[in-house]
C-alpha cells in the first residue's frame, strides 16, 4: 500500500474518461488532457495516471517520472509496459469486465444486421465464440437467447480446470462456424498467442459462407490477409470494430467489411461509468485517498430495456443499431478518432 504523501498529489486524467470532473478535485491537483498531450513533459511530475488505450505508458512516457499508479479504463492494458512498470516499481491496473454488456449489446446487433443483410435467420445458426471471458460469456448468453448454436473455445480457461462450458477446439469451430466472434485479450507470444491468430491459413479453413466478427484487438485478426480473404471470397463478409494501426486503418478493409465501426463497442455510459468506478477505487485505495465507496451517478441517461427471455431483433437495434455508426465511418474515415472521442449516449441493455 502507498502511504498518503503530505503534499497535494497530481493525478493525470484522459480527458475522455467520463465522470471524473470532480471525484479528485479536494484531495489532489488534478489535470485533464486529450490523449495525444499526455506525453513525458505533461507526467514527470504527476503521482498518477488515468488513461485510455492511446496512451502509451512505457519507458518514453514514464521515464524520470513521479508516477507510481497508472489506471487504464479499459478491459485491455497490452498499451502497458508491464515490465518496465514493474521494474521501477509502478502499480498498473485495468478495468476487467467493465464494457462487458456493452460489447455483447454491440454483438447482438452485429448479429441481426448480419441475418438481415446476408438474408437468414440466426435460429439454428452456428456461432463460434473464441474467448470466453467477462465479454465472452455474455455474448453466449445472447446466441443462446437467439436460439443459435453454440461453439465455444478459451483454451486458457478449459486447461486451468473452467468446466463452466464445452470446450470446443478451433478445429471444429473453423468446420462448423457460420460466425465467428473474437473476444480474447492480445497476447503477443507464448503457449495463448493471440496476436494475428485469425490470418490467411485460419480464414481459408472456413467455410465459404463464413463471417467473422473482431471486436477484442485489433491485433487478434491480419487486416491484410482478412483483405485478401474478403477479396477472394474465402469468407463471406466481415465485421470490424478493432484494427491494427488505428486510427490510420485500412481503407480498402473497411469498405470491404460488411459493418466497420471506429472502435466503440464498449462505449456504452454504463460501461464508461464502470470502468471509472473500478480505477477510481483502485487509485482511492492505492493512495488512501478515502474516496471509495463512490459510483457515477447515470440516472440521467436513458435507454430501452432489453429482455433475455424475448429477445427479438426489432429490440435489440432499437437498443443499438450498428448500422448508424458503420455509415458514419465509412462516409467519413477520416474521423476514426473524432467519432470516438465524441460518441452519442447509448445506454448498455442487456
Amino acid at each position: 500500500m502507498w502511504q498518503p504523501i503530505l503534499l497535494k498529489m497530481k493525478i493525470v486524467i484522459d480527458d475522455k474518461v467520463r465522470f471524473l470532473g470532480h471525484v479528485f478535485e479536494k484531495k489532489t491537483e488534478t489535470i485533464f488532457l486529450p490523449a495525444s498531450k499526455i506525453d513525458n513533459i505533461a507526467v514527470k511530475d504527476a503521482d498518477a495516471l488515468i488513461i485510455r488505450t492511446r496512451t502509451l505508458c512505457n519507458e518514453t512516457l514514464l521515464k524520470h517520472s513521479k508516477v507510481k499508479f497508472i489506471g487504464t479504463a479499459t478491459i485491455g492494458f497490452d498499451h502497458i509496459d508491464t515490465e518496465y512498470c514493474k521494474q521501477n516499481n509502478i502499480f498498473f491496473t485495468n478495468a476487467p469486465g467493465c464494457n462487458s454488456g456493452s460489447v455483447a449489446q454491440y454483438i447482438a446487433s452485429a448479429l441481426v444486421t448480419i441475418s438481415q443483410k446476408l438474408g437468414f435467420g440466426l435460429e439454428g445458426k452456428t456461432l463460434g465464440v473464441i474467448g470466453a471471458g467477462n465479454v465472452g460469456k455474455k455474448v453466449i448468453k445472447v446466441a443462446k437467447a437467439l436460439k443459435m448454436n453454440i461453439l465455444v473455445n478459451d483454451q486458457p480457461q478449459f486447461e486451468n480446470g473452467n468446466n463452466v462450458f464445452n470446450n470446443t477446439s478451433i478445429q471444429v469451430i473453423q468446420q462448423q462456424a457460420d460466425i465467428i466472434t473474437f473476444h480474447v485479450p492480445l497476447t503477443i507470444d507464448g503457449k495463448y498467442k493471440t496476436l494475428k491468430m485469425c490470418n490467411l491459413d485460419f480464414l481459408s479453413k472456413l467455410k465459404p459462407s463464413a463471417v467473422v466478427i473482431n471486436s477484442s484487438r485489433g491485433a487478434v485478426v491480419d487486416n491484410n490477409d482478412l483483405l485478401k480473404a474478403l477479396k477472394q471470397k474465402l469468407i463471406a463478409a466481415a465485421v470490424l470494430d478493432v484494427w491494427e494501426n488505428e486510427p490510420n486503418i485500412n481503407i480498402d478493409l473497411m469498405n470491404s467489411c460488411l459493418l466497420a465501426t471506429p472502435h466503440i463497442a464498449g462505449y456504452s455510459v454504463d460501461g464508461k461509468a464502470n470502468a471509472s468506478q473500478q480505477v477510481v477505487e483502485k487509485l482511492s485505495n492505492f493512495f488512501n485517498l478515502g474516496i471509495t465507496p463512490w459510483k457515477p451517478d447515470t440516472s440521467d441517461y436513458q435507454g430501452f430495456s432489453l429482455n433475455y427471455n424475448n429477445l427479438n431483433p426489432h429490440d435489440i437495434l432499437k437498443s443499438y443499431n450498428i448500422n448508424n455508426d458503420s455509415e458514419k465511418l465509412k462516409n467519413n474515415p477520416e474521423k476514426f478518432e473524432f467519432f470516438r472521442g465524441n460518441y452519442p449516449i447509448r445506454r448498455e441493455e442487456l
